[in-house]
C-alpha cells in the first residue's frame, strides 16, 4: 500500500490543513498542486514588473514551515509543481528551509524544461480556441509553458530525491509520479496509467473532494465546513484506492463527492487527456467501505498522444477596474444613473477602451442580462466598473472618473479611498500543441543552500 496526501489545491489554498494531514496522515508522499492558467499569468506579470519576485509559490515558505517537521520526522517525501515559472529557485529557496529544519541530509530536484517561450513561435500547431495561426495571437508573448508529465518526476524520485519541484507539470501526474516509482509500473502500461491518473484528478484540488466547493446549504449539507481536511488515497498496486480524511476533520466523502470531483474540468470522461495517458473514467467503481471511506477501481486507460500542451501567455493590454456603493431606498436607481454618468464621462476625456463593463453588485454581476429582474429592490448594491484598454495611461482613467462620483456625482455614494491599484496588466492565456518530442525535461539537484 502507498500512501499519498494532497497538501493544496491550489494557489490560495489554507495551510493548516496541510499541516495536519502531514502530522496525522501517516503519509509516503505529500503533493501540493498550487498552479492553474491564472497562476501562471499572474506569475509572469509579476516577474515583469518585480525584479525581486523569486518566480515561485508566494506561500512557498510558509507551506513548507508548516509541514516539513513532520515530513522530516515520518520520512514524507514531497511533490510540488510550486516551481511556477522558475522551479530552480524554488529549490534553492526549500534547500535553505531544509537546511533550517536540521534535514541537510534531504535531497531536492527541481524539473525544468517546460518553459518554451524561446521556440513556441516555430513548434506551435493552431490555437486551441480559435483554430487561427500561432501568428494571429495579438499581443506580445511573455510566455509558453508545456504541461509535463509524471516521467521526469520519477527520474527524480529514482534518483534519489525526497523533495521534488516542478513548474508547469498536468496536475495528475503530481500524484501518478510515486505511484509509478514505488510500484515499478511500466509507462506503457495505459490501464494502470490510467488508473492512476484518475486518482491523481481526484486527488489534484484538495478538499473539493471531502466536501469543499461542493456545499450547498439546504441541499448538500456538511459536517464542519470550517474544518474540511485534505485527502488521503490508500493505493494498491494495481492502482484502485481508498479515499479518506484524518480522522475528526470536517467535511465528507461519499459517492457524490467523488463523482463531482471526477467530471470536474473532464469534457470527455471516456478521453481525459493528460501527457502520460489518455484516461477513461466510464468503468470507475465507486464503493463505500464506511463512513468517509471510498474505494474507487477501474478506472483505465489508452496510450498518451505525440503531443503536449503549451499555454501561451500573451500581453494584452491593461484593466481598470473600480467600485463604489450605495445603500437605502432607490439604490439599484442610483447605480443605474450612476452609470450613465460615467458613459458620459468616459466620452468627455476620450477613453480608448476596448470594452467597458458596468456591473451591478446584487443584480446583475454574475449572470448578466440573464439575471431575473429582482422581486424586490435590494437595500444595498455595489457598482463594479471597468475597461479594457491598449495602454496603463487610458485604464487609469476609469479610477480616475469613478474618483469624482465621490463629490460631482449622487447623494449617498460610498467611495473606498483609492489606495489600491486599480489598474492591472492583463496577460491572455491561449493554448496549442507541439510535438512532445519536442519538449525535454531536465533534473536538477540542488546539493547545498549556500
Amino acid at each position: 500500500m502507498l500512501r499519498i496526501g494532497t497538501g493544496s489545491g491550489w494557489w490560495g489554498d489554507r495551510i493548516s490543513p496541510a499541516a495536519l494531514i502531514a502530522e496525522k496522515g501517516d503519509l509516503d508522499y505529500l503533493c501540493f498542486e498550487t498552479m492553474a492558467e491564472a497562476t501562471v499569468s499572474t506569475a509572469q506579470v509579476r516577474a515583469r514588473r518585480d525584479a525581486d519576485f523569486g518566480g515561485y509559490d508566494t506561500y512557498l515558505e510558509d507551506r513548507f514551515n508548516a509541514v516539513l517537521p513532520h515530513c522530516i520526522r515520518r520520512g514524507t517525501k514531497i511533490i510540488s509543481n510550486q516551481g511556477w515559472v522558475n522551479p530552480l529557485a524554488a529549490a534553492r529557496a526549500i534547500r535553505k528551509l531544509l537546511d533550517a529544519h536540521g534535514a541537510g541530509h534531504w535531497k531536492v530536484a527541481a524539473v525544468t524544461g517546460s518553459i518554451i517561450a524561446d521556440r513556441i513561435a516555430e513548434l506551435a500547431g493552431p490555437v486551441m480556441e480559435t483554430g487561427g495561426t500561432f501568428a494571429s495571437i495579438d499581443g506580445e508573448i511573455v510566455s509558453a509553458e508545456a504541461y509535463l508529465g509524471a516521467e521526469p518526476i520519477v527520474q527524480a524520485l529514482a534518483a534519489g530525491a525526497d523533495i521534488v519541484v516542478t513548474g508547469r507539470v498536468a496536475d495528475p501526474a503530481l500524484f501518478l509520479a510515486p505511484m509509478i516509482h514505488e510500484f515499478g509500473w511500466s509507462l506503457d502500461d495505459a490501464d494502470k496509467l490510467g488508473q492512476g491518473s484518475g486518482i491523481g484528478h481526484l486527488m489534484e484540488c484538495g478538499a473539493q473532494i471531502t466536501g469543499g466547493y461542493f456545499v450547498d446549504p439546504g441541499y448538500k449539507d456538511v459536517p464542519e465546513p470550517w474544518n474540511l481536511g485534505f485527502p488521503i488515497a490508500q493505493i494498491e498496486p494495481d492502482g484502485a484506492a481508498v479515499i479518506s480524511k484524518v480522522a475528526g476533520t470536517g467535511g465528507v466523502i461519499n459517492r457524490r463527492t467523488v463523482l463531482e470531483q471526477m467530471f470536474y474540468e473532464v469534457h470527455d470522461p471516456a478521453r481525459y487527456i493528460t501527457p502520460d495517458v489518455v484516461v477513461d473514467f466510464t468503468g470507475a467503481q465507486i464503493e463505500s467501505l464506511g463512513l468517509n471511506r471510498m474505494r474507487v477501481s477501474g478506472i483505465t486507460g489508452t496510450p498518451r498522444t505525440d503531443t503536449l500542451k503549451v499555454s501561451i501567455g500573451a500581453q494584452e493590454g491593461f484593466i481598470g477596474e473600480d467600485m463604489f456603493f450605495y445603500a437605502g431606498p432607490g439604490a439599484v436607481n442610483k447605480a443605474r444613473l450612476a452609470e450613465k454618468i460615467l458613459r458620459e464621462r468616459f466620452k468627455i476625456v476620450d477613453l480608448q477602451a476596448e470594452d467597458v463593463r458596468f456591473d451591478i453588485v446584487g443584480v446583475n454581476a454574475v449572470h448578466g442580462t440573464m439575471s431575473p429582474a429582482p422581486a424586490v429592490d435590494p437595500y444595498e448594491v455595489a457598482v463594479r466598473v471597468a475597461a479594457r484598454c491598449r495602454s496603463r495611461a487610458e485604464a487609469a482613467k476609469v479610477g480616475r472618473e469613478v474618483d469624482g462620483m465621490a463629490v460631482s456625482g449622487l447623494g449617498s455614494t460610498g467611495k473606498r479611498v483609492p489606495h489600491q491599484d486599480r489598474v492591472r496588466e492583463v496577460i491572455g492565456i491561449w493554448s496549442t500543441l507541439v510535438d512532445r518530442q519536442a519538449v525535454v525535461p531536465k533534473v536538477e539537484f540542488v546539493e547545498t543552500s549556500a
